[in-house]
């Protein structure tokens, strides 16, 4: 008797399950609220661009011209270099073993050229001697043109030798500019960015995805900002921007607008926006600020708004202010 009602009220009870499974699984999923409020424009219309800070020498990337073992790094993050400070040594032990053949060299062409003046003076003796007898019987045309012959060839090995001299000199030199290029540089007054050798590693020559080095003047920054070319026509030069942290907008600047790079390129830095193109192009321009004012560092984003003319609106005189050239 209970088998007969335990199996329909199973049943009833797995349908009601299903039911309130159903119900729970279509409800919305309740969006998450951002864990910072986004940076408003300040401006009634305007250009919106993301802007990436960099030093005002622009970020160096520092390589190597020839490929080889890192044998000392000198310098650290966040040093402080001046130009033509060493950044770095390369392993420079078969370039210095080189060069002390090539001197070797050198000294043995200087020998020859030494052997080269002796035969030459004895041979121009000899022949000034047959020159100087006045009785032509004592001496026979031949033994004379003999001479003469062994004095040309004498001052002709003389001057082979002499080349000889400058051709060693010359490969001494190649192997101590080699010494000096394993010796790498700083090219300007700076900071030390970021540092990815270390001694023992091996350092390729060339462009590299990630540099060994890179260093930068951080005197001043930049902020490089993308405008996107279907703006471009709306950007003028003497209009106001505004730069804000991205993480918290209460930190804002203005800025100060340094020049223009008037050539268009493809954006590189994407935000991630939904609506973004990869094959977008941008104008760059390369504002600068006080950077007491913010708590940034070099490589982080900004949100930058600048004002831009409504010529939407009927009775707009304003004419667009083209994007050409670049000021300082």
């Amino acid at each position: 008797m209970q088998i007969k009602y335990t199996l329909p009220l199973l049943a009833v009870a797995g349908i009601a399950f299903a039911i309130f499974t159903v119900i729970n699984s279509n409800q919305p999923t309740p969006i998450a609220s951002a864990v910072t409020e986004p940076a408003s424009a300040p401006f009634k219309t305007f250009i919106a661009g993301a802007g990436i800070v960099e030093a005002q020498s622009q970020n160096i990337a520092i390589g190597t011209p020839l490929p080889g073992i890192i044998k000392i790094v000198t310098v650290s993050v966040g040093d402080k270099i001046k130009k033509g400070n060493p950044l770095f040594y390369m392993d420079d032990r078969e370039t210095r073993a080189t060069l002390a053949i090539k001197q070797a060299d050198l000294s043995k062409a200087k020998a020859e050229v030494e052997i080269a003046k002796a035969t030459f003076n004895d041979s121009k003796s000899l022949s000034d001697m047959a020159e100087a007898v006045i009785d032509r019987r004592a001496i026979s045309a031949e033994e004379l043109l003999r001479r003469h012959n062994a004095m040309l060839i004498t001052k002709a090995r003389l001057e082979s030798s002499l080349a000889l001299v400058q051709q060693a000199e010359a490969n001494v030199a190649e192997t101590q500019t080699t010494l000096k290029r394993l010796v790498i540089l700083a090219p300007v007054d700076g900071d030390v960015l970021q540092v990815n050798i270390r001694p023992g590693e091996f350092a390729q020559a060339g462009s590299l995805n990630t540099p060994l080095l890179v260093i930068g003047n951080l005197e001043q920054v930049h902020v490089r900002v993308d405008i996107d070319e279907n703006d471009a026509w709306r950007f003028g030069k003497k209009n106001k921007a505004v730069a804000f942290l991205r993480g918290n907008r209460n930190f804002s600047v203005n800025l100060q607008l340094e020049y223009v790079e008037p050539y268009v390129v493809p954006k590189k830095s994407l935000t991630g926006d939904s609506s973004e193109r990869v094959d977008t192009r941008v104008l760059q321009a390369l504002y600068s600020f006080d950077r007491k004012q913010l708590p940034i560092y070099v490589g982080q984003q900004m949100d930058v708004f600048i004002e831009a003319p409504d010529y939407s609106t009927p009775g707009t005189s304003q004419e667009p202010q083209p994007a050409q050239g670049s000021s300082s």
